[in-house]
């Protein structure tokens, strides 16, 4: 989503330009501001070539006519830049990639629907305005979702982009290599099949050429390590395939316009409900990386027929199709609403059983149910396994943090488990890395549990303090008061005296400052304790006894504070003495009415 205000309120003021420019479908204004957004990233992808190539020392090839070029066209008068924009760039926009790729088919029907010269130099100033290509982030893909936001319709089906920090992460885990075919059936605006290619060059970029920015991005991907069969693979038509049930086009448009951008020179990225009796693939991709709809609408009647006929669920269809779409031995991270992981339907079962008796579930990540905000609060989590392989133990984790806010503004905070997932995840089969861990938890067991059985002493004493307080509500440190005749024995006998009442005020003060002392003592490693025990291992009888339940809450070990209670004998005392209390009041009160 989009954090930054100033690029906010840029992007609402195009909004309105075109809005009173006469382009009054939101969509279409979309789709508009998708192409200019598209022309000037290619435009400042060939400035980026060019200032490599002359690092490298090697001459400039452009891929891109000059008259295609934002930094030319934009130049002209407004009359003029338009007539070229409707007359020359988009009538070639499909003949940027090859014929039979899904760019090249969704760019013959482009449009150009901006009739205003006015309107077109507005927009084209504003877009520079917003620096895209030194935005640390995929910019695209966030401005469609905050526009997309604007209509009401964000998550409706479940349609939601996902976070580009959670993508990386299942990226990172599933680390796809050179070679292998990946795929996304729901690939909205390709968002993971971006960052998969990105992770692979980066694995195949000299470290000396790569930067890094704050958000931990690399960028200089040129992929110089890559081997010449990989390399030539990367180019084919099985390396990277995307789908998506736009019946508008316009997803699929954005989304290979940001294959395009990101090197892909031929996107397969094509209209198709990969549910459907439409689609046959079987045993055709390596790896699959995907955030399917969650409750998005299924026709029964069309769902292909190798996909379970009892339900109608997407979210599970999804996980049928995932299995046969993988080749054996291919991987797949895929995000799941938390009700797959434990609902407790026949369908909900049989897909659970499937992926832990007929394959290898390697790992489940739990995720807080603000990762989605503000679009969707629905809890989540990610599944990784692979086809045909056996399930042993289950790796789990149980996120809580992901580096923002967890509220609708999402924000970026300190904490951040995601580094720590990617830690446990790269050692989890190194005996060394868990034995340390579980070292290091034990250690933290035997600090914490003095510091807690203090702290239940301090708890108890400030409770029969306080409870001193309110019998004896007086300034204690200055009591004056003193029995007198209409005092009886049961008053004086409930009452302390001068002496007795003195400190308690000071005592109470002194035992609050060493409680709160203590609690600084505890809360450091409390919190590494925490966050070592949101890593574990669940063995596939534990499972499978709990109907194949995944909840990490059902599983995960966590130490309870024992909560303070006081004896129940003590409770039963002071009671007495606020009877006895009562009692003298009422016969005070007696006397006086008398």
């Amino acid at each position: 989503m989009l954090t930054d205000p100033k690029l906010r309120s840029q992007v609402d003021a195009l909004w309105d330009k075109f809005w009173t420019g006469g382009l009054t479908n939101p969509l279409d204004a979309i789709e508009q501001f998708s192409y200019l957004l598209f022309l000037k990233r290619l435009d400042d992808r060939e400035n980026a070539a060019e200032r490599q190539a002359k690092r490298k020392g090697t001459a400039y090839q452009p891929s891109v006519k000059k008259e295609m070029r934002w930094s030319h066209w934009t130049q002209f008068k407004a009359e003029e830049a338009l007539s070229h924009l409707k007359k020359v760039v988009f009538p070639n926009l499909s003949k940027l990639a090859d014929e039979d790729d899904s760019f090249g088919e969704y760019m013959k029907t482009a449009e150009c629907k901006i009739n205003k010269p006015s309107l077109l130099i507005e927009a084209c100033k504003l877009i520079d305005q917003m620096e895209i290509s030194q935005q640390n982030q995929d910019v695209q893909g966030d401005l469609y979702e905050y526009l997309l936001s604007h209509l009401s319709i964000a998550g409706r089906n479940g349609q939601f982009r996902t976070p580009r920090h959670i993508i990386r992460m299942m990226v990172q885990m599933l680390d796809p290599k050179p070679k292998e075919r990946i795929g996304d059936l729901a690939a909205g605006t390709g968002g993971f099949l971006i960052n998969a290619h990105q992770h692979i060059l980066e694995k195949a970029t000299s470290k000396d050429i790569l930067e890094y920015d704050a958000d931990g991005m690399a960028h200089h991907l040129i992929g110089d390590q890559l081997q010449d069969d990989a390399r030539k693979f990367m180019k084919g038509k099985k390396y990277l395939r995307g789908f998506d049930n736009d019946s508008g086009m316009t997803m699929l448009r954005i989304g290979s316009m940001n294959l395009m951008l990101h090197g892909i020179r031929s996107p397969q990225f094509f209209y198709m409900d990969t549910l459907s009796k439409g689609y046959e693939g079987a045993g055709e991709y390596d790896v699959i990386l995907m955030n399917p709809p969650f409750k998005g609408a299924v026709d029964k009647g069309d769902v292909h027929p190798d996909l379970p006929s009892d339900t109608t669920k997407s979210e599970l269809l999804f996980l049928h199709l995932i299995l046969r779409a993988l080749d054996m031995g291919g991987r797949a991270a895929v995000i799941v609403p938390d009700g797959v992981l434990f609902g407790s339907s026949r369908a909900h079962v049989e897909v659970r059983k499937r992926i832990i008796e007929e394959n290898r579930l390697d790992g489940v990540v739990s995720m807080p149910s603000g990762v989605f905000k503000p679009y969707a609060g629905v809890s989540t989590a990610v599944l990784f396994f692979t086809r045909g392989a056996q399930t042993k133990d289950i790796w789990f984790y149980d996120m809580e943090h992901d580096g923002f806010s967890l509220d609708d503004k999402r924000t970026k905070v300190d904490e951040n488990d995601i580094p720590d997932i990617l830690e446990c995840w790269k050692n989890r089969l190194k005996p060394d890395f868990q034995s340390a861990r579980a070292k290091r938890i034990a250690d933290l067991r035997r600090q914490l549990t003095p510091l807690k059985a203090e702290r239940l002493q301090l708890q108890a004493e400030i409770n029969r303090l306080m409870f001193e307080l309110v019998i004896h509500p007086q300034d204690l440190t200055g009591f004056h008061g003193s029995p007198t005749d209409t005092d009886d024995s049961s008053t004086r006998a409930s009452q302390p005296t001068r002496a007795t009442l003195k400190p308690v005020r000071s005592e109470l003060e002194d035992a609050q400052a060493r409680l709160a002392e203590l609690q600084s003592k505890i809360v450091n490693p409390q919190s590494e304790m925490d966050r070592l025990t949101r890593q574990f291992w669940v063995t596939k009888e534990q499972v499978k006894a709990n109907k194949y339940d995944l909840s990490a809450s059902r599983y995960r070990q966590v130490d309870a504070d024992a909560a303070y209670h006081e004896k129940p004998s003590v409770t039963l005392e002071r009671l007495a003495r606020l009877e006895n209390i009562m009692v003298s009041e009422i016969e005070a009160i007696k006397k006086l009415l008398k």
